[in-house]
C-alpha cells in the first residue's frame, strides 16, 4: 500500500490541529471535519484487542501523573472516516495478530505502522487535552516545545495516508522490527514513548518495535545486532533486551527529518532530505552504559535485575542476547521464567 504525508503548506483540505491547537472533541481527529453527535468517538486502544487482554478498567497513568483506565482513551472520529479507512485497518491487523508471528510478519508494514501510529498518537491526543486542561485550570497557556510539535504534526500528517493519496519516494518513515517470541499464554506487554514516538508490542508467539519517526535510522545503528539474531525466537527477557536497545536509542536519535514535496500529476511526492543535514555532529549521542542499564533495569522488573547487577562490569553491561564473545545465545537455553 501507497504511506500518504501531507504538511500544513499542502491545500486546504489538509488538516493540522497543531495549526491552531484544537484538540476538542467536536472535531474529528483525523480530518477536522465537525462531528454530528459526541458519540462519534473510537476507542484509543481498539475494542477487540482491551477485550482480548481485559484491558478495559486496567488503569493507564498519563504524563501528569493523572490515572485514566484503557476505555478512557478515546478520539473524536466521524463515523464515515472509522467505517471507510479505520475499520478495516482494524480487521486486517486483528486478523492478523489473532493468528500470530507467521500473519503478522506477512502484513504489509505500512499497515502495521499506520495501525501503531494511529493507536500513539491517540494517547498523544488525550495527552494533550489533559494538559491543556491542566495548565488552563492554572491560568497558564498550554507550552509544548516545537521540536516536539514537529515530531507530533508529523505523526498526524503520517496517518492521513488512510485518506489521501501522497507517495514515499524510496524509503520508510519508520524502523520496524518484529521477531517471533516464546511468551507466556495470554501476556500484553505494550510500552510506548511519545516524546521519541517509540512503540512496542509484545502479546501472542511475537515482538514488534516501532520508531515511528526516524526514517530508518534506529534499524541501521542496531543493524549488526539485528543481524545476528535474525531468524530466532526469543526469550521474553531478550526482546525486552533489544525492546530496551530501541528506546535508548530512540533518545539518543537526534535530527528532525524533513521533507521536498513535489505535486506530481494527482499525486504529491514525498522525498526525505539526508538526515545529516549540514551538520557534521553524528545522528545519535554517545551511547552511555549507565543511562542504558536504568533504561535496561526497568524493562527487566518481571525478572528482578537491579542496576548495580546490569553494569557491574561498565564496559560490559550483562546480555542475555550476546555471551561474552558477541555471539547470540539460544533463547531455549535461558533457565528463567517466561
Amino acid at each position: 500500500m501507497k504511506i500518504v504525508l501531507i504538511f500544513v503548506a499542502m491545500p486546504a483540505q489538509i488538516y493540522s490541529p497543531f495549526t491552531n491547537f484544537n484538540f476538542s472533541n467536536n472535531k474529528c481527529f483525523l480530518t477536522g471535519q465537525n462531528l454530528n453527535s459526541p458519540e462519534e468517538q473510537i476507542q484509543v486502544f481498539p475494542q477487540w484487542l482491551m477485550s482480548r487482554y481485559e484491558l478495559e478498567d486496567k488503569p493507564f497513568k498519563l504524563l501528569d501523573e493523572s490515572m485514566a483506565t484503557y476505555k478512557d482513551l478515546k478520539l473524536p472520529c466521524t463515523a464515515e472516516v472509522n467505517e471507510r479507512y479505520l475499520e478495516p485497518l482494524e480487521n486486517t491487523i486483528a486478523a492478523a495478530f489473532d493468528t500470530g508471528y507467521d500473519a503478522v510478519k506477512a502484513l504489509d508494514e505500512d499497515q502495521l505502522f499506520l495501525w501503531a501510529g494511529k493507536l500513539l498518537y491517540g494517547i498523544i491526543f488525550n495527552e494533550i487535552q489533559a494538559g491543556i486542561k491542566l495548565q488552563h485550570s492554572q491560568g497558564e497557556e498550554f507550552n509544548i516545545s516545537q521540536s516536539i510539535i514537529h515530531k507530533f504534526n508529523n505523526l498526524h500528517m503520517m496517518l492521513q495516508s488512510l485518506n489521501l493519496p501522497v507517495e514515499f519516494d524510496g524509503f520508510k518513515p519508520y524502523s520496524l522490527v518484529l521477531f517471533k517470541v516464546d511468551n507466556a499464554e495470554n501476556v500484553f506487554g505494550y510500552r510506548d514513548e511519545i516524546n521519541t514516538l517509540t512503540f512496542s508490542l509484545r502479546i501472542k508467539d511475537f515482538g514488534l518495535i516501532l520508531c515511528l519517526q526516524d526514517n530508518g535510522a534506529n534499524a541501521r545503528y542496531h543493524k549488526e545486532a539485528l543481524d545476528k539474531i535474525a531468524d530466532h525466537t526469543l526469550h521474553p527477557i531478550q526482546f525486552e533486551e533489544l525492546n530496551a536497545r530501541f528506546f535508548y536509542s530512540a533518545y539518543l536519535f537526534n535530527r528532525l527529518p524533513e521533507y521536498d514535496i513535489f505535486n506530481i500529476g494527482d499525486t504529491i511526492s514525498l522525498e526525505a532530505l539526508p538526515l545529516r543535514g549540514t551538520s557534521s555532529k553524528p545522528l545519535f549521542d554517545d551511547w552511555m552504559n549507565k543511562t542504558y542499564g536504568q533504561v535496561l533495569e526497568n524493562f527487566w522488573k518481571n525478572w528482578g535485575f537491579l542496576l548495580l547487577e546490569i553494569i557491574r562490569n561498565p564496559e560490559k553491561p550483562m546480555s542475555f542476547l550476546f555471551n561474552a564473545d558477541g555471539e547470540f545465545i539460544n533463547g531455549q537455553d535461558l533457565k528463567l521464567p517466561l
